[in-house]
């Protein structure tokens, strides 16, 4: 797991060609679009733009992905995002589903969390367990996208 400020983002694109592809749209992407999904790369890279109120902490529900890495990019609002090793992840919820590239796991018993605010991105991979979208300190409305980066 890593998280930084947008403008640090420079850092992460040798990570692979796909993953500078991501930043590029990040860059490029205006805040007058809808939500929705916007192909980058076809299947091996796009982006999901949403807007959402946040959940209560109560509300945490675990996730984890095999084939993509998530980069979440905070456009506006905050939000907490809690971290997991996938390995702390013993019990499985919700059995992983190849078409979404998803499983859903009780939550462990510790975890970590990641405040992010405005022009803060998180970036989670195959091993990071997470539970995004959860309230930090109060309830916000965000705008985010996430992009998602097969590995």
């Amino acid at each position: 797991m890593i998280a930084d400020t947008f403008e640090q983002r420079h850092r992460y694109t040798g990570l692979s060609p796909r993953f500078a592809a991501a930043f590029k749209f990040l860059e490029t992407f205006s805040a007058t679009e809808p939500d929705g999904r916007y192909d980058i790369e076809a299947d091996d890279c796009f982006a999901l733009v949403q807007s959402y109120t946040t959940r209560p902490l109560v509300q945490a529900k675990f996730e984890a992905h095999r084939i993509y890495a998530d980069i979440q990019f905070i456009r506006a609002g905050n939000e907490t995002i809690l971290w997991s090793p996938l390995a702390a992840l013993t019990q499985v919820t919700q059995p992983y589903t190849a078409e979404k590239d998803i499983a859903f796991y009780a939550n462990p018993a510790q975890w970590t969390p990641v405040a992010l605010y405005a022009g803060q991105f998180a970036i989670f991979f195959p091993a990071d367990g997470h539970s995004p979208g959860l309230e930090c300190g109060a309830l916000s409305e965000v705008r985010k996208i996430v992009i998602k980066i097969r590995i």
